[in-house]
């Protein structure tokens, strides 16, 4: 009688191994797009039955991400720490590692990367359809109003030396929000997507076939679907920055949204494009802006002294240069 019950035990087994008895199902691939950011956002992933509710959380935390971080929602945290009436104001931790984040990287740059370049981009208007040059007054009075030598963090207090300094994280804000929605994706068991926040392209994981992901890097000044060069990654991020993002022209001369701190107007430099790849797109949002800001010499000594970062300088000359030949595709 027992030796009956193991054989119909075992053949119990092989008939439910044969219909897929306990097998999980395939994942499957959940995306959506919408504008968080001033940009468009995309999110994809592959994921089990619970994917959608993974995914409206990705989009809730794009939605609180903004109500901190804008720097024009009178409702957000950020707007309220740049109209101020005290000298100390106590901030979340998010605000608090930015404004940490962003004053290192002043240092890196020699002052080229500047969170308070705020009132020169205010008074820089390059979304509207009749940009033009401000007058040069304007620009010397706003300029003289940046300086982040004048911001100081201390745990979660931010101390200012002037009541004219104003914040700008935009040049941080996609980075920051990349990291943390893959964060929560890969807590949640996700291994395999792409999250992509404008610019900042961030690889979970491969690609559901076991490949690296094929990200392609824009053309400055061509058509959305004209590459320059394509880079393969697994598990990180690229970041691109370019004066092709935003931009005017006036009298011949073109004029871009990366300001030059110093002298109020577009950093002149030898880029047109950078691209960082690197495992933080934080790390990335900060380096490619930065890059751009100094030029491609300084840039890619930056990036030798920067553990674990890459980048793709596309110069003015059309000449595409890779600090790691190995990325070339």
């Amino acid at each position: 009688m027992k030796l009956r019950n193991f054989f119909a035990a075992v053949l119990a087994a092989v008939l439910c191994l044969l219909a897929g008895c306990g097998a999980q199902p395939e994942p499957k691939k959940f995306e959506r797009t919408t504008l968080y950011f001033d940009t468009v956002v995309t999110v994809s992933f592959y994921a089990g039955e619970n994917g959608e509710e993974l995914m409206q959380h990705c989009m809730d935390m794009c939605a609180q991400f903004e109500r901190v971080f804008s720097r024009t929602d009178s409702g957000s945290e950020l707007y309220a720490v740049n109209h101020r009436t005290e000298n100390r104001v106590e901030v979340s931790k998010g605000i608090a590692e930015l404004v940490t984040v962003g004053l290192d990287y002043y240092e890196k740059s020699g002052g080229k990367f500047d969170i308070t370049i705020a009132p020169l981009s205010d008074l820089w208007d390059f979304k509207s359809e009749d940009a033009a040059v401000p007058e040069m007054e304007r620009i010397a009075q706003a300029a003289a109003k940046v300086d982040a030598g004048k911001v100081h963090v201390e745990g979660s207090t931010l101390i200012f030396d002037s009541p004219d300094t104003m914040i700008d994280l935009g040049a941080l804000v996609k980075g920051y929000a990349a990291d943390a929605i893959k964060k929560y994706l890969v807590g949640e068991g996700v291994t395999s997507g792409l999250i992509n926040l404008g610019g900042n392209v961030l690889a979970i994981g491969s690609r559901p076939d076991g490949g690296k992901w094929n990200i392609g890097i824009q053309k400055p000044f061509g058509d959305y679907s004209e590459t320059a060069a394509v880079v393969k990654v697994e598990d990180q991020t690229v970041v691109s920055s370019g004066i092709y993002e935003r931009y005017f022209e006036q009298d011949g001369i073109l004029y871009h949204h990366i300001l030059d701190p110093d002298t109020g107007y577009p950093a002149k430099s030898d880029i047109e494009g950078v691209s960082i790849i690197c495992d933080s797109s934080l790390t990335g949002d900060a380096l490619s802006t930065t890059c751009l800001a100094l030029g491609s010499e300084q840039a890619e000594e930056l990036i030798r002294q920067t553990e674990g970062a890459e980048a793709v300088f596309i110069l003015k000359n059309g000449e595409v240069r890779y600090t790691d030949e190995t990325l070339k595709q």
